[in-house]
C-alpha cells in the first residue's frame, strides 16, 4: 500500500469521527446563523426548539451527506498534507535544514501545505455543505428536498451544476484560510512536544493529539468564522431573484448583513461552534493519527 492511499484512508477514518462528534452541534450553528436576528435567545433555545418541534434525530439531519462527504474531504486534506510536508522535508534534506530528517517544517511551509489542503478539499466541501445545510434548514413539515440525491438532483436540473457550487469562491477563501492555521497549529505542537521529549510522533500520547486538534480547532474557528456565517447566508440564498434571492455576491451579503444585522451576526452560532470544535477536532486528528500507526506500522 503506497504512502498516499495510507493517508488517505487515515484522513478517512478521521473524518467519519469528526462527523459522528461534530454533527449536533453544526445543526445549532447553521440554524443560528441563517435564521433572523430574534429568532433564538442563544444556543439552548435553538437547541431546544429543534429537539420539542422535530425530535431527537433531527439532529442527524442530512448526516448522510457529510459522512460520505467529509469523510472523503478530510482524507483529501490530509492526503493533500501528508504529500506537501513529504516535498518539503525532502527540500529540507536538500537543504541541511528541518532536523536531522528534514521534517521540522517551518511556518511558512506548514501554512502552504495546510492552505493546499484546503484548497483541494474545498472542491468537495463546497458542494457537499450545500446541500447538508439546505437540508439543515428546511421546514420539518414541507420539506423541499426528500434527501440529499435528491436535492442534489433537484438542484443540478434546474440551476446546472453551477448551482451545487453556490457559495464556492467564499468557500475556498475559508479553507485555504483556516486549514494554512489549523495545520500549523497542530503540527506545531506535535513537534514541540517531539523535541521536548526526543520522542517519534507515533510515541506521543493520544489523548495529546485529541488535546492539540483541539487547541487547532479553535484556532480555525477564530480566524474563520465570519468567512463561515457569510458561506452559510450564501449557501440558504434563493439562487435567483424569484427564488428569493437576497444577495448578488459575497461582497454583497457582508455589506447587507453589516448594516441590517450589525456586527453581532458574524458572530450569531459562534456558541455551538465553540463547544463543538474540541470534540470533533479532537476526534478527527486521533481518528487520523490511530489509523496512520496502524497503516503504517
Amino acid at each position: 500500500m503506497s504512502n498516499a492511499i495510507k493517508d488517505l484512508a487515515a484522513g478517512t477514518a478521521g473524518g467519519i469521527a469528526q462527523v459522528l462528534v461534530g454533527q449536533p452541534f453544526d445543526i445549532v450553528k447553521v440554524r443560528m446563523q441563517t435564521s433572523a436576528k430574534g429568532t433564538y435567545s442563544g444556543m439552548l433555545h435553538c437547541a431546544g426548539g429543534i429537539l420539542k418541534n422535530e425530535g431527537p434525530l433531527a439532529f442527524y439531519k442530512g448526516t448522510l451527506t457529510p459522512l460520505l462527504g467529509i469523510g472523503v474531504c478530510v482524507s483529501i486534506q490530509f492526503g493533500v498534507l501528508e504529500y506537501a510536508k513529504r516535498i518539503f522535508t525532502a527540500q529540507n534534506l536538500a537543504r541541511g535544514e528541518g532536523g536531522e530528517e528534514g521534517k521540522m517544517l517551518s511556518v511558512r511551509q506548514l501554512v502552504i501545505a495546510g492552505a493546499a489542503a484546503g484548497l483541494a478539499n474545498g472542491v468537495v466541501s463546497g458542494p457537499v455543505e450545500h446541500i447538508r445545510i439546505r437540508l439543515q434548514t428546511q421546514s420539518n413539515t414541507n420539506p423541499i428536498y426528500k434527501g440529499p440525491f435528491n436535492a442534489m438532483k433537484k438542484i443540478a436540473s434546474e440551476h446546472g451544476i453551477a448551482g451545487l457550487f453556490k457559495g464556492q469562491g467564499v468557500t475556498f477563501l475559508r479553507e485555504a484560510t483556516g486549514y494554512g492555521v489549523y495545520f500549523l497549529a497542530y503540527e506545531k505542537l506535535v513537534q514541540r512536544e517531539m523535541t521536548q521529549k526526543g520522542i517519534r510522533r507515533d510515541q506521543i500520547n493520544p489523548m495529546n493529539s485529541v488535546l492539540y486538534g483541539a487547541t487547532a480547532g479553535y484556532a480555525l474557528w477564530a480566524v474563520i468564522y465570519p468567512i463561515d456565517m457569510i458561506k452559510s447566508r450564501m449557501q440558504t440564498d434563493g439562487f435567483t431573484p424569484s427564488t428569493g434571492q437576497k444577495y448578488a455576491s459575497a461582497r454583497d451579503c457582508v455589506r447587507k448583513v453589516w448594516r441590517t444585522e450589525g456586527i453581532g451576526a458574524f458572530t450569531r452560532g459562534l456558541g455551538p461552534t465553540l463547544i463543538r470544535s474540541p470534540f470533533a477536532n479532537g476526534a478527527t486528528f486521533l481518528g487520523f493519527e490511530m489509523a496512520s500507526r496502524l497503516l503504517y506500522s
